[in-house]
């Protein structure tokens, strides 16, 4: 017999009860002070120096004061944070995706601005991890986009110059009709959560959309049956119906199973990302720097001048607005940012720092130096930031229907507008 108590409510049970002893007592002192931090990543082997150097520059330069990361899983953190949130208990410091995962809990975390304008200067990223007030609520600790790296064997092998990646929806196109026929998927893809989705419609879009039309898209005044949109939505199932992708890949989860395939060479190409997880890192550990190529992604016509990489705020670090020692919380959130400990995590972890100041001089690896200068030169917004939550979840579906056929472009377009229409 079970208790009926699910995994997700006892981890916040766990972390609820830990901060009712703790702000339950008398007022903490400034000689015992215990900061409670959430995040996914802080169990991370890659990132977790990163986190232990903050931790423990922190706690040395604040005696007394406890650093405690709260690492809660991926595909739960949402569904744990938003049950702290509606109990006003639980993390002093929370880490939050860019975009509308941190605009749509903005009333549960401390405005920022008054406290951010020593760093503020000197981060890029901000624009992700604003409330709809148009003030700060988070710090980002990283950059984030997407790429499309690729196996320069698999390449070579289908007769491909690996040197010379498409640049155009066409060229792209004959590239995956000649690496099919050489026996392996064009791409790999994981879709099983609709994230490989989000991933396809920011990047066709980075290079397809004026820039009036990026901004009517983050205004909510382009709509999902408008014409620039749908056209993503018919590409999405036009590159399905050529037989780009292996079959189930909406049984295949994204992480880690799209991107281990991508390892195994099961195929040639990946849209992954630029930092601390599924990018030019971990493919060039694996595979070798000398193996892994990088490209922006293609634009739909033949275009003059740079293509864009979609690059955003990626993660940052908010402070709870029911924390007791909210002054500390900002200090340490602010220090997750500083200039020698984001420095660790992109030599750690890979991540693409947002220091404006950061050594580019410096980096060995070419697919990063490569990304770095596309960041610096050309760049565009990542589309999907702009999609509500429960807009999101709808797109997933639908991204799902549409690879297999069970719903049509026009149907899965009428039914996102909806959430558009509304606003």
């Amino acid at each position: 017999m079970t208790s009926g108590i699910s995994p997700i409510q006892l981890t916040l049970a766990a972390s609820l009860l830990a901060s009712a002893a703790l702000f339950g007592a008398s007022p903490a002192s400034a000689e015992d002070v215990t900061l409670t931090v959430w995040d996914w990543k802080s169990g991370d082997p890659l990132a977790a120096p990163y986190f232990e150097q903050a931790k423990e520059a922190f706690e040395a330069a604040h005696p007394g004061v406890t650093i405690e990361y709260g690492m809660q899983p991926h595909d739960q953190y949402y569904t744990v944070l938003g049950t702290a949130i509606t109990a006003k208990q639980g993390p002093d410091v929370v880490l939050l995706h860019g975009g509308a995962r941190t605009k749509e809990r903005a009333d549960a975390l401390v405005k920022l601005d008054d406290s951010i304008a020593d760093i503020r200067d000197g981060l890029a990223g901000w624009g992700e991890f604003v409330g709809e007030d148009g003030g700060a609520y988070a710090i980002p600790i990283s950059i984030q986009g997407f790429a499309i790296y690729y196996n320069k064997d698999l390449y070579e092998q289908a007769g491909l110059d690996p040197e010379n990646p498409p640049r155009t929806w066409a060229e792209l196109g004959e590239s995956c009709e000649k690496i099919t026929a050489s026996g392996v998927a064009c791409f790999v893809l994981g879709n099983k959560e609709g994230y490989a989705a989000e991933f396809f419609f920011s990047s066709i879009a980075a290079n397809s959309w004026t820039q009036d039309e990026q901004d009517a898209w983050a205004a909510g005044e382009l709509n999902w049956t408008d014409p620039p949109v749908k056209k993503i939505l018919e590409l999405w199932v036009e590159s399905n119906e050529a037989g780009w992708y292996p079959p189930g890949a909406n049984s295949t989860a994204m992480f880690m199973d799209e991107f281990e395939a991508f390892e195994r060479g099961d195929g040639a190409n990946v849209i992954g990302l630029i930092s601390d997880v599924a990018h030019w890192k971990e493919f060039e550990d694996f595979l070798g720097a000398d193996k892994v190529g990088v490209f922006r992604p293609v634009a739909l016509e033949a275009m003059d001048g740079d293509l864009k990489l979609p690059v955003a705020g990626g993660i940052g670090y908010a402070v709870t607005n029911w924390s007791p020692n909210k002054e500390l919380a900002i200090e340490f959130a602010k220090s997750l940012a500083s200039q020698e400990n984001l420095a660790e995590f992109f030599k750690t972890a890979g991540a693409i720092v947002p220091d404006k100041g950061f050594d580019v001089a410096s980096v060995e690896s070419p697919g990063a130096a490569t990304i770095l200068g596309w960041i610096g030169c050309c760049s565009a917004s990542m589309a999907h930031n702009a999609i509500g939550t429960a807009e999101l979840e709808d797109f997933h579906r639908q991204s799902q229907l549409l690879l297999n056929g069970d719903t049509t472009v026009d149907e899965a377009a009428a039914v996102l507008a909806k959430y558009r229409s509304a606003n």
